[in-house]
């Protein structure tokens, strides 16, 4: 087996690059980066396995320059003879950001990308499968408080909380117009939220929604709402799983599924008993965010009741003196809440017959292994740039 890796340095791709790394089926692993040089390529592939301890080993994993923004970019890999007999692709290169301001760029890297990708996979000979990296959380806004299956989306009349998910729905369309559906593989992560093993995270992204809670503790959300969330060795893991096995579907959401969800509460218990020191978190419920955001900006009315909660705004004022920076976070923050105010919940039970495998652990159970983590995470570059 020849692999095609796109996102090899990203949260989830860097993990899937590992996994396969240790696969004596796979001959060679082709990486798709952006560098300047092969040499530099090579560093930033490095440093994936260096960061857990795993071994590099460079005639097994090679690097192919390359931009998924690059109008020759689909060119370029037809003429390049070594791909020729690449047997599997997994595009797991995306642009996440939830931010408005990101909008033609979400675009740009997850329609435009993935064209180009698709423009040469068809073309390939040797292929026998295309697993393309969705979204479970492609049902759209509309779907709320219940478990949905594979088979409901893409819904082409689902709206959209932001680009991202949009995206995410029209590359699973673009799959059928460009490959026969025997070679597509398409996986739905639901929300991927820390890592169930006490290492590293690869990515601030992946807890910065939960290191801004815990600094905020005035939580502006409901509490009770099921969160879907997995770690993201447990995404890895599921991909690499898929390409080995029978397969009985094309499609596959990896997700906590019914019984393992969480839920903002469940998951603020473990972090006040972590952080002990500070204020317990106390949910107010989504209205009270536009309250908040005019707190911040000095304008909220004498008399508001959330003034009730006078110690936690003490305590904001505290942690940001400046509290225009506050008012960063809740505009980053905001999408976040929006996603956890639906209380969707993603059927995993694809993945465990086909896979045979125990579904993850609840977010509350595993996330106490990030907790040393999370106050590292610097929160206003993430909410600028997430």
């Amino acid at each position: 087996m020849e692999v095609f890796l796109t996102g090899a340095t990203g949260l989830v791709g860097g993990e899937v690059l590992v996994n396969l790394s240790k696969r004596t089926e796979i001959e060679k692993i082709y990486c798709l980066i952006r560098a300047v040089s092969l040499d530099s390529a090579k560093d930033r592939l490095n440093k994936i396995f260096s960061l857990h301890g795993d071994e590099f080993d460079q005639r097994k994993v090679i690097p192919v320059l390359g931009d998924l923004f690059d109008e020759k970019l689909t060119a370029q890999l037809i003429c390049d003879e070594q791909l020729a007999g690449i047997t599997t692709i997994i595009h797991s290169a995306a642009n996440t950001s939830f931010a408005k301001v990101k909008d033609d760029l979400v675009e740009k890297a997850n329609i435009g990308g993935l064209t180009k990708i698709l423009l040469w996979a068809k073309r390939l000979q040797s292929l026998d499968t295309f697993m393309y990296v969705g979204t479970a959380t492609i049902c759209g806004r509309d779907v709320k408080h219940r478990l949905v299956t594979e088979e409901e989306t893409p819904n082409l009349k689902a709206n959209h909380l932001v680009k991202y998910t949009y995206t995410k729905m029209q590359g699973e369309l673009l799959l059928k117009q460009h490959l026969p559906e025997n070679k597509i593989l398409v996986v739905r992560p639901s929300i991927i939220m820390g890592d169930s093993r006490n290492v590293e995270p690869r990515s601030p992204v992946i807890l910065w929604a939960l290191a801004t809670m815990n600094k905020l503790r005035l939580v502006p959300a409901e509490q009770y709402s099921s969160l879907d969330m997995v770690p993201v060795d447990f995404v890895a893991n599921v991909m690499t799983q898929l390409l080995f096995v029978k397969r009985s579907y094309n499609v596959y959401h990896i997700s906590a599924g019914n019984d393992a969800c969480t839920s903002a509460l469940q998951i603020a218990n473990v972090f006040d008993n972590y952080f002990d020191d500070m204020l317990p978190h106390r949910f107010i419920g989504k209205g009270m965010l536009n309250s908040l955001k005019l707190w911040a900006k000095g304008k909220l009315p004498v008399g508001h009741e959330l003034y009730q909660h006078y110690e936690y705004l003490e305590h904001l004022q505290y942690e940001f003196e400046d509290l225009s920076n506050l008012r960063i976070l809740f505009a980053g923050l905001d999408p976040y809440i929006e996603f956890a105010e639906l209380g969707q919940r993603f059927d995993n039970s694809r993945i465990v017959k086909d896979l045979g495998i125990t579904p993850s652990q609840p977010g509350h159970v595993y996330i106490h292994n990030c907790l040393h983590y999370i106050e590292r995470i610097n929160l206003l570059e993430g909410a600028i740039d997430p």
